[in-house]
């Protein structure tokens, strides 16, 4: 059985289907755009009485597109930002951060470099994503950190760089150099050779690391401001000083040894310093008695020839009597420590013998070791 043409399809006239239905609308209708438009041209009449294109009507839009023209010189600065204003390409201001006005396009317009922001360069080193330690990793640059010493050794240096741009010398970064981060980094591995080539390398690896810091800063700040780059230099930061690795161990015996001496040569100054004060000390004492006898010697025999003096001019006035005073005063002084017995040679001295051992009477004698005479003491 044929299908007839009813104009809805082998189920008959109109949209529907199978069933006797045709689709239903779900929702909300869109508005008609040509129904939009129609409506803001009725409205936009009723504005501007006499058509788009009478004098009203065209001040109106005029006014409109100038004032939308003048809110497009609104613009904002970052914190970490400065807005340099440049007037027809020629740079007249500096703004800092916040909501500032520059004239329209194109009478002037505004870069916003990051000027205010701490920027870091590694030389000798790079940082790469490391998955495994799900961070990232150093990885040695040879042909940056390899640098040759005054003395002809070769030391590896890894080191970065601190700058930015100084806040009254972005005009000079943005137009004086086209590669700011690869001018600094070129600069600051020339300036740290030149440093490092002037050095010695014992210094360099101990105690100079700060000098050398010191003296790579000013050399690449002396440089940048000679090209006008506008760039401060906050730090120079020196990561790694090491010998090459196919010689750090020996070089590492070597420092060990160094210590060591340095260690014997603390000890010897130490040991020095001990010794040397108390041997000053006692050839001072010595010195101090050899004196004090001098002066008491000398005090003495002074004192015995003025007494000698004296009594010779005593003497001369009664010589007699001086000298049998000197007789018996010497008497006294040498017999006054001995024992003595008194004869008179007296009526009453008649018995005693010609031979009497007059000093056992008073003290004995301890017994005598060795072989006795037969005739005894006379």
């Amino acid at each position: 059985m044929p299908w007839k043409n009813q104009g809805g399809g082998p189920w008959g006239s109109g949209p529907k289907g199978p069933w006797g239905s045709g689709p239903q609308p779900v929702g909300p209708r869109p508005p008609d755009l040509e129904d939009l438009l129609r409506r803001g041209q009725d409205r936009l009449q009723q504005i501007m009485p006499g058509g788009y294109f009478s004098g009203i009507g065209i001040t109106l839009i005029v006014l409109l597109i100038v004032a939308f023209w003048l809110l497009s010189g609104f613009f904002r600065v970052q914190s970490e930002e400065l807005g340099v204003v440049l007037r027809f390409g020629k740079h007249v201001r500096t703004v800092q951060p916040g909501l500032n006005y520059h004239l329209p396009y194109p009478i002037e317009t505004v870069l916003l470099p990051k000027a205010l922001r701490v920027n870091t360069i590694s030389i000798g080193m790079t940082l790469i994503d490391d998955p495994a330690r799900r961070g990232r990793s150093i990885r040695d640059v040879p042909e940056e950190s390899l640098m040759l010493t005054g003395d002809e050794n070769i030391v590896d240096v890894d080191f970065t760089v601190l700058w930015r741009i100084k806040p009254d010398g972005v005009g000079d970064f943005l137009f004086n150099i086209q590669n700011p981060e690869g001018t600094v980094k070129a600069v600051a591995e020339s300036s740290m050779r030149e440093v490092i080539g002037r050095s010695q390398i014992q210094p360099i690896l101990t105690g100079a690391r700060n000098v050398t810091e010191q003296g790579v800063q000013e050399l690449i700040q002396k440089t940048l401001d000679s090209y006008g780059a506008g760039i401060q230099i906050s730090q120079v930061q020196m990561q790694k000083v090491d010998p090459p690795a196919q010689v750090i161990d020996a070089f590492r015996d070597v420092q060990a040894a160094r210590a060591n001496l340095e260690q014997l040569q603390n000890e010897a100054q130490t040991y020095a310093n001990q010794v040397v004060p108390q041997a000053r000390g006692r050839a001072a004492q010595i010195m101090q008695a050899a004196e004090g006898y001098k002066e008491q010697a000398v005090a003495e025999a002074k004192g015995q020839s003025s007494r000698f003096l004296k009594v010779y001019e005593e003497y001369k006035k009664a010589p007699d009597v001086t000298r049998e005073r000197i007789y018996l005063e010497t008497m006294e002084r040498v017999l006054g420590g001995a024992d003595k017995l008194v004869y008179d040679g007296g009526p009453s001295g008649q018995g005693i013998v010609p031979y009497l051992p007059l000093g056992e009477l008073t003290t004995k004698r301890p017994p005598a070791t060795g072989p006795q005479s037969s005739g005894g003491n006379r």
